[in-house]
């Protein structure tokens, strides 16, 4: 990544608007005392938001509301990419991922547009101003290669043609919906689902590529016949109350009831004992209970029978003699 410096020409000020003051503040009241620094991504994000970029006086200004010195805010500012130190495009600024996955998938089909409808290099607007662009590092969506970030949003699994779609939408004041553009479900297989597939889910869960419990093939959302609603999932709803429940949570516990009335006799329990509050083992609180006094008797002893062992034969106890030539200096000073 190309050293990031800040722009030649600045403002002569800046000032956060009174609301986006009041928010500042605020954002700096959820740290202790002497830990204000923690807010500074935060209000650099902020006054970007405000101006378009983050420009020297605006990282003066974040430096005096933190009590920090201008220097270290510099640092924050030039470090991560997401932070723009000159002007961009007023519409959109594009940052094409331009890493080894990226790449891989097509990220240079993306950036020879930027080049022909943007400009023919990066960091300089296009002649309207509306747009401008930039290759950064990784922005963490490699399964979704190749992909763009503008503003706070991500645009994955891009083609030449939805890409140039995406700009189209933008130049005409449209706010496209992030995420992939391809029509698969966040980062699923773009061949559907592989596993768990015989699961049926709740109505109120994304129905999209969810298999029915039949066993048929899992689907893409790519149409509207695509996104029909599952029944109801009825596994969980068999034991979420009742005896069932109760036994259910039992045999996880190790302590499942027997047919006759007892308990599991894995769990080493008799059907007098209580097995309501079985703890991690299966074990039933009283029985809990006397095996940790049972293990408390058995230090006890052992210890006891430590203290009691005889000493060398030599009649001279060995604890008591210095180990190593240091310990012998140690001692004769």
């Amino acid at each position: 990544m190309a050293v990031r410096r800040l722009a030649e020409v600045q403002p002569e000020s800046f000032a956060f608007s009174p609301g986006n003051r009041a928010w500042a503040e605020r954002e700096i009241a959820k740290f202790p005392e002497g830990r204000q620094a923690s807010a500074v991504i935060a209000l650099l994000w902020r006054a970007q938001e405000q101006e378009g970029w983050v420009t020297r006086p605006a990282i003066e200004s974040v430096a005096e509301m933190l009590g920090m010195p201008t220097i270290r805010v510099l640092e924050v500012a030039t470090f991560y990419t997401m932070f723009h130190l000159e002007p961009v495009g007023e519409t959109a600024h594009v940052q094409v991922c331009g890493t080894t996955p990226c790449m891989l998938r097509g990220a240079g089909d993306i950036i020879e547009i930027c080049r022909k409808r943007i400009h023919a290099q990066p960091h300089h607007r296009s002649a309207d101003g509306a747009f401008s662009w930039e290759e950064v590092e990784c922005l963490g969506a490699c399964v979704n290669a190749p992909m763009v970030q503008i503003s706070k949003d991500t645009y994955e699994d891009l083609t030449p043609a939805s890409f140039e779609a995406l700009l189209d939408a933008f130049e005409h004041g449209e706010t496209p919906r992030p995420g992939p553009q391809n029509g698969r479900q966040y980062s699923m297989p773009v061949t559907g689902s592989t596993s768990l597939t015989d699961i049926e889910y709740a109505d109120d869960d994304v129905p999209h590529a969810r298999a029915r419990s039949n066993g048929t093939a899992a689907k893409l959302p790519h149409s509207a016949a695509d996104t029909d609603e599952l029944e109801p999932h009825t596994a969980v709803n068999d034991i979420a109350g009742g005896e069932d429940f109760e036994a259910e949570r039992l045999r996880r516990k190790g302590g499942v009831p027997s047919q006759a009335g007892g308990t599991d006799p894995a769990a080493g329990e008799t059907a007098e004992q209580e097995v309501a509050h079985p703890d991690a083992s299966g074990r039933s609180d009283e029985a809990a209970s006397r095996a940790m006094g049972a293990r408390a008797e058995g230090r006890k002893t052992r210890k006891s029978a430590r203290d009691q062992a005889p000493k060398s034969r030599s009649g001279i106890d060995r604890k008591a003699q210095p180990r190593t030539d240091r310990d012998l200096g140690d001692k004769d000073s």
